[in-house]
Parts: structure tokens; C-alpha cells; sequence
């Protein structure tokens, strides 16, 4: 076997033989699986899961090769070969005749012609290793579980050279610094629980390695969503697989574990340890906002193990202006776009212009200075014209055109409402970033700060206007806030309760809205575009796309 190239190619000894079959299925998922460590359930994994279950009890011993009179099966054997470099648990050994067969389950069925290359190799692999212990095997076995079929797959002569020919290939795939390019235009990729992390049809989109259309069965939209306490003195608590919010003995929420994607506590909440654990392991996390609505932080469990995606990251970080550009050009154009179709009175056309210059200006920024130069000066034209969304004569109105754009702490209405869903849009984006394996805090755009979760803020920059301006514009437009909702003070304007929950009321209601995405061209909402537009960030980070591409709406 070759020697590893350099210190990042270091691979584990060894191969289970159920990467074997990932690795047939399909390169890039054997990498993202065994290299990268990550993970996703699908429909067919937890059926798959199941399955295996019914069958994990451990059953029998396994006889010595010699012996005349075996059991008659064995369950749940694990054998490994040191010098094979593979290891793999049977679900079943058959014994008859002085001859032993594995038997592995599958949930299921097979082809017409037989059994799925898949999982013939998976099971010729354990037939290779029990016939290398001594074991006289002439013939294994893939149980399909839909069918009750029992399909016998041949274990001749070549059988261990194939073998080691796929573990050398494997290796080789293992010990490269990036994942194989994805499969093109293939079926197996929608029904892959992966599919979503690996986004296939987007990559290879971009990559101009096809020209069909992205599946839209591919960006399935998550079944989990945030559950949002704000309910001052509350206590989040967890007990069997259901997470509980209760205050003052009554029980304000009771929702399974799994339909939460995060926990978003606003202002003097409790979360306990218990909880706190629950959701980490589940791959969800707490998010803290002050009772103010700004954004605190967060807390997660253990980090991603994609090491290599953060190495790249911190890289990236030195050169970001490159994926900076991109972000900001399409918060100009979307900023531009949300203006012309919701002006009451329409828009000087000077504006217009002005705007689409500095698009065009952003995109060939070569310093970041520049960059953020060209983007505050198209912030403060959107904002001397943001009034123009809102229904005239409406005093909330008014109050923003002469106080133009304030933060910490707002000094009315209509800025308290912006500072608390780009707040929203904050914690939602750390969530996404963190699920996607990227750190929030490491940004490209925005300057690093303690505390500052710089990467999650520059990823809003191009969400910033069809997100949250666009939920401010409709909460006063519809009069789903109302004078009552705010609490103003000599210091500035706040939020009450009942504004702060009728405001996210009206951002989950946008988070759930349909899109067609303008780069896919499938319609999913605004939540899953978080997600796809995060793995496409670090699918560019990774290399694995020569740029990053944004949302630019239509």
C-alpha cells in the first residue's frame, strides 16, 4: 500500500466493510460519512436502523473452522483483518455442513437481476474475512427484508483479490484532501440521506457539469422548527424525548425533541442541564436573545468533526474578499429590487440608479475597505428611502424618516422592529452554520469581535432585505404592530411581549414562505434557502466550487 502523501491524508487502519458498500454506492458519500464524519437520517436510514434491531440480538457462539458438529447460526459477529485492513460486525453466520454463510439484512428489495452491487460487496467483504479466519465459505447471503427475499451471492476464487483491489481504492479516495465530485444526474441521489449536505444537483450546477435543472426533491425542507420562549421566569425542561416550557406551574409548551430545530430564549429564561443536553445531542442548540431582543449567544454541544472544512475556513478568512463581494452585491440588488416593488409613491429614478451602480461597483471592490465603503453608502440610500415601504401618513413612518437608520438602542418603532429580526435572522444563521459545520464566529466580511458571530452576520447581509426588512414592512402594513406593542423611554423604544411575539409570528411566517430560488430554480422557503445557501458557502470554502454564489431575487 502507498505511503500517505502528507499529514492530512492519515486514514484509519481499518475500512468497516459497511463503508465498502458507501463506497460503491457512491465515493463522495463513503467520504463525507468515514473522512468527514457526518451524518443524516433519512426515511430509509431509520427504516434501515429498524431493521437491523430485530435482528442485533446475539444469537449462538461461533464454532472454531475445525469444528465437525457447528451451531446452527451466529448473530451479530465481528471480525476484523489486520493485514486486509477491514473490519466489519455480521449480522448472521450460517452454519451447515462444515460450511459457514454470512447473511446481511437489508430493508429493502432487490433488483430484478439479483442483488445491488452495494450490497454484494458488502457482503462478499464478510465472506472474504470469515474464509481468511479459517472458515470454509463458499456462498453469502443478502437477506432483503421488504420481500422476504434471500438472495445468495457466490463467493469464488477472485473473491478476496476483488476485495483488496476496493480497499486500495477506497484508501486512495480516503487519504485526497477534498470529496469526490458528486454523481451526476443520478437516481440514487434524491432517495440518499445525504443528499441535503452533499447537494449534488446544485454543485454540479454550478460547476457546469450538467445542464438539467436541480431536482427539486433534493432541498427537502426540515421537519424540525425553532421553539421560541419569551415568556419572562419560564423554565425549559426535557423529559421523555419531549422538551417541556413551564412557568409558575403551568405548562406553556410541550413538543417532541426531534420537531425542534433550536430553542430561542428572549430575556430572564432557564434552560436546564438536562435540556441543554437533550437538544446537543440531537445536533440542536440554544440561543440566547436579552430581553431587549439583542442577540447574546449561544450554546451547542460537541463541534463539528469536519476538521478540514474549518482549516479551510480559517484560510479562507485571510482572502475572504472573494466571497465578500458576492454577499454584498446581492444585498444591493435585493435592497434595490425590495424598493421598486413597495414604494407607495414610487422611486426617483436617480435612486434606481444609483443603487444598481453600486451593485455593479461592489463585484470589482478590490480592497475590503472598498467594499464596505460601497455597501454603507448603498445602506444609506435604501434607508433615506425605506419610509417609502410603509403606508403613507403613518406616523410610525414619519418618526423613521427623521431618525434614518438607529441602533442600540433604537429610537423608534420601525428600528425596533429591524434591530429584533435581523436578530432572528442572526440566531437562525448561527443554527444553519453550525449544522453545516462552519464557524459562526470566523466571518469573511465582517471585522472579528469577541463575542461577534461575524460569519453568520455577513451570510444575512444578502438576506437582510428580503427576510427581515421585508417582515418589518409587513408587520406595520398590516397592522400586526401597533402603538401598544412598544414601550419608548428617554433612552429609546422597546419591544413588549406581545410586540415581540406578534413580530415573530410574522418573521416564521416569512421563514415558511415558498421561493423559486434564483440559481436552482426550485421552489423551497426561506428557511431551507438558509441552509442550501450555507452548504453552498462551504462547498466554496471547501474548493469543491471555484465561488461563492448568492441570492439575487428577481
Amino acid at each position: 500500500m502507498s505511503e500517505l502523501s502528507d499529514e492530512y491524508a492519515e486514514v484509519p487502519h481499518l475500512i468497516p466493510a459497511r463503508m465498502l458498500n458507501e463506497f460503491v454506492y457512491c465515493p463522495r458519500l463513503f467520504y463525507l460519512e468515514w473522512v468527514d464524519k457526518r451524518w443524516a437520517d433519512s426515511d430509509d436510514t431509520i427504516q434501515g436502523h429498524l431493521a437491523h434491531d430485530a435482528n442485533e440480538h446475539r444469537g449462538g457462539r461461533m464454532p472454531q473452522p475445525t469444528d465437525q458438529s457447528p451451531v446452527q447460526s451466529t448473530s451479530q459477529v465481528q471480525i476484523a483483518d489486520q493485514e486486509l485492513g477491514v473490519i466489519a460486525v455480521v449480522d448472521r453466520v450460517d452454519h451447515r455442513d462444515g460450511t459457514s454463510s454470512p447473511v446481511d439484512f437489508k430493508k429493502g428489495r432487490p433488483p430484478r437481476d439479483g442483488v445491488w452491487p452495494a450490497d454484494r460487496i458488502q457482503v462478499l467483504t464478510q465472506a472474504v474475512l470469515l474464509r481468511r479466519a479459517g472458515y470454509d465459505v463458499r456462498e453469502a447471503y443478502v437477506s432483503y427484508l421488504a420481500t422476504h427475499d434471500k438472495v445468495a451471492v457466490p463467493v469464488g476464487e477472485g473473491a478476496e483479490t476483488e476485495v483488496r483491489e476496493l480497499v486500495e481504492q477506497a484508501r486512495r479516495t480516503a487519504q485526497a484532501i477534498a470529496a469526490p465530485l458528486p454523481l451526476v444526474n443520478d437516481r440514487k441521489c434524491p432517495r440518499c440521506s445525504l443528499v441535503g449536505l452533499c447537494l449534488p444537483d446544485e454543485t454540479n450546477a454550478l460547476l457546469e457539469r450538467t445542464d438539467q435543472a436541480p431536482r427539486s426533491i433534493v432541498p427537502r425542507d426540515p421537519d424540525a422548527t425553532p421553539l421560541y420562549v419569551t415568556t419572562q421566569g419560564a423554565m425549559v425542561k426535557v423529559g421523555g424525548q419531549r422538551i417541556r416550557v413551564e412557568a409558575k406551574g403551568e405548562v406553556l409548551a410541550d413538543r417532541r425533541l426531534i420537531d425542534v430545530s433550536h430553542v430561542c430564549v428572549v430575556g430572564n429564561v432557564q434552560v436546564t442541564t438536562q435540556a441543554l443536553a437533550a437538544l446537543w445531542r440531537r445536533g440542536a442548540i440554544v440561543v440566547w436573545l436579552s430581553y431587549g431582543g439583542w442577540f447574546n449567544g449561544w450554546s451547542q454541544g460537541p463541534p463539528s468533526k469536519h476538521v478540514e472544512l474549518r482549516r479551510r475556513q480559517v484560510m479562507a478568512h485571510s482572502h475572504g474578499l472573494r466571497f465578500a463581494v458576492h454577499m454584498i452585491q446581492a444585498k444591493i440588488h435585493n435592497q434595490r429590487v425590495l424598493l421598486r416593488r413597495n414604494a407607495k409613491n414610487g422611486l426617483p429614478a436617480r435612486t434606481v440608479a444609483s443603487l444598481k451602480g453600486l451593485e455593479a461597483a461592489a463585484l470589482d471592490a478590490v480592497s475590503l475597505p472598498e467594499l464596505l465603503g460601497i455597501e454603507g453608502t448603498a445602506a444609506r440610500i435604501y434607508f433615506e428611502h425605506f419610509d417609502r415601504m410603509l403606508s403613507p401618513n403613518m406616523p410610525f413612518a414619519v418618526e423613521f424618516l427623521a431618525n434614518g437608520r438607529t441602533r442600540r438602542p433604537p429610537q423608534d418603532p420601525v428600528n425596533a422592529v429591524l434591530g429584533f429580526c435581523y436578530a432572528l435572522l442572526t440566531k437562525d444563521l448561527v443554527a444553519t452554520l453550525v449544522g453545516a459545520g462552519l464557524d459562526p464566529y470566523l466571518g469573511l466580511l465582517h471585522r472579528l469581535r469577541y463575542g461577534r458571530p461575524a460569519l453568520a452576520l455577513d451570510l444575512a447581509e444578502e438576506f437582510r432585505p428580503l427576510i427581515a426588512d421585508s417582515v418589518t414592512v409587513q408587520c406595520f402594513n398590516n397592522g400586526e404592530v401597533r402603538e401598544g406593542h412598544f414601550i419608548r423611554h428617554p433612552l429609546g423604544v422597546r419591544l413588549t411581549a406581545e410586540g415581540r411575539r406578534a413580530v415573530i409570528a410574522a418573521y416564521e411566517r416569512r421563514m415558511a414562505t415558498l421561493l423559486t430560488h434564483p440559481i436552482f430554480g426550485y421552489r423551497i422557503s426561506y428557511r431551507r434557502v438558509l441552509d442550501v445557501q450555507a452548504r453552498v458557502l462551504a462547498a466554496a470554502v471547501l474548493g469543491e466550487l471555484p465561488d461563492y454564489s448568492a441570492v439575487m431575487t428577481r
